[in-house]
């Protein structure tokens, strides 16, 4: 970190820009940024909590930019020809990605807990954080969605956490290889399954990722993860397990809930079983939590008060969250937005009675084309002979993007699979659809990444139905 600069974050309302511009400004340095949603006068909550962090905004036409001794911090998702970039350019600022600058916050911290994986990392991550927060070990979180635990008044997006303590538990990105630029103490691996890139990339990426810890939390439920355990060597890896009873963390007597779920937990190395019992559904998440007490025992945390502290998790926003139930018909707000997710939030909500529609506005273009079959394998497998999936168009923001595969194509496969899809184009109409469809007894999901208007939206389609 350079003391003499100020900070510019361009898209600084993104879900991994916020909690980074957040940690540097309470570590005292000077903070400013830009979005096109502040432009487009969209998320006014978000920016007017940016403000209140004493955080300046502009927008995003350059005018922010005024000397070089600003440092320029910017997402993959920023592009050359954006006005705060160029800019940059005529002054000679520094600039610098985001995950380079949260690499040198990360690998500075005497304890740093990596989160890795295609599903679960902001779970998980929020898991570890309560868990060391709750133990006294005031840590330092970052973390891409909001953790309810630490929700207040004058926090309401609290997707970090700034402590005093040693501890800096982040979740770290495949998508871009930016995961390469983290040397964690503790790294987590909770699963490999195809995303943002091809399945060799992403084993090159991930055996690197654990390669350079010094404990690997590995999950052997998951193929791939449990095959890089292989090449790891024992006494340098936590592993865990609700299927191998060989894991060093061995779940068993699962019992769910419709939002609640309980399982035991057999340490192998001591011999003590602990219960834990989970304040949020679904057998993924009692995945995500085994890889919590396995990170929290990896840092020194006795297993009993791990697991005694994780009871009070309550949750990320957006993550299998209820916005409410009127007439018999509950509405949820997820972040499903890959087959691996979208498939174990499916399969959360088929563990009770009830039809399942579903709202799913795909997070780009880009994805589309590369998940298009697993997609459509995934609603095809998942959703059950009553349900109903509805899709509008990709969500766009603007910039250049390759439109060959949209929504329709995936409704299509879909239907063609015996499933019951339908493609509106407008998301407002959408919402009309899954009110005129509604009936007592029905679960309407709403799952989409990259979009914040889908809460809002989720919202609205309650109070219709109302």
């Amino acid at each position: 970190m350079n003391q003499a600069k100020s900070y510019f974050f361009c898209g600084i309302g993104g879900s991994g820009m916020l909690p980074l511009a957040c940690i540097v400004r309470a570590r005292g340095f000077d903070v400013e940024g830009s979005d096109r949603s502040l432009d487009q006068g969209r998320l006014a909550d978000k920016f007017a909590f940016l403000q209140r962090l004493g955080i300046g905004l502009h927008p995003q036409d350059g005018s922010g930019m005024r000397s070089a001794d600003q440092l320029l911090v910017t997402s993959a998702a920023i592009e050359e020809t954006v006005p705060d970039v160029q800019a940059a350019r005529r002054l000679g600022a520094e600039q610098i990605t985001r995950p380079n600058l949260l690499a040198r916050l990360f690998n500075a911290a005497p304890v740093s807990v990596a989160v890795g994986g295609t599903s679960g990392k902001s779970t998980t991550t929020g898991m570890i954080g309560w868990v060391l927060h709750e133990l006294g070990l005031q840590p330092t979180v970052m973390n891409g969605a909001v953790m309810k635990n630490f929700v207040t008044a004058d926090t309401p997006f609290a997707s970090a956490l700034v402590g005093e303590g040693d501890a800096f538990v982040s979740e770290v990105d495949e998508s871009d290889g930016s995961i390469a630029l983290y040397e964690p103490r503790i790294a987590v691996l909770n699963n490999v399954t195809l995303d943002h890139k091809s399945m060799d990339e992403l084993r090159g990426l991930f055996l690197s990722f654990v390669g350079r810890a010094e404990t690997a939390v590995l999950n052997l439920d998951d193929e791939e993860t449990a095959l890089l355990a292989t090449k790891v060597e024992p006494e340098r890896r936590i592993t865990y397990s609700f299927r191998d009873p060989s894991a060093d963390l061995y779940g068993s007597n699962v019992a769910e809930e419709p939002l609640a779920i309980s399982f035991d937990v057999l340490d192998r190395k001591s011999g003590e079983t602990v219960p834990v019992r989970l304040s949020v559904p679904g057998r993924h998440n009692a995945s995500n939590a085994l890889a919590a007490l396995a990170a929290a025992v990896a840092a020194g945390a006795e297993l009993r008060k791990a697991a005694e502290a994780l009871a009070g998790f309550v949750g990320l926003r957006r993550r299998f969250e209820v916005v409410g139930t009127t007439n018999g018909i509950s509405v949820i707000d997820d972040f499903g937005h890959n087959p691996d997710k979208i498939a174990a939030t499916l399969d959360t909500l088929h563990a009770f009675p009830g039809r399942v529609l579903a709202m799913f506005q795909p997070h780009g273009y880009g994805p589309l084309r590369t998940m298009r079959q697993e997609l459509i394998d995934c609603f095809a497998a998942k959703l059950g002979r009553d349900d109903v999936l509805i899709m509008p168009d990709p969500v766009y923001f603007g910039g250049t993007v390759d439109r060959s595969v949209g929504s329709n194509d995936i409704v299509e496969g879909v239907r063609a699979a015996g499933r019951n899809a339908e493609h509106i184009p407008d998301r407002t109409q959408c919402g009309e659809r899954l009110a005129q469809l509604a009936r007592p007894g029905d679960r309407i999901i709403v799952m989409g990444a990259r979009d914040d208007t889908l809460t809002q939206f989720a919202a609205d389609v309650l109070a219709r139905l109302g």
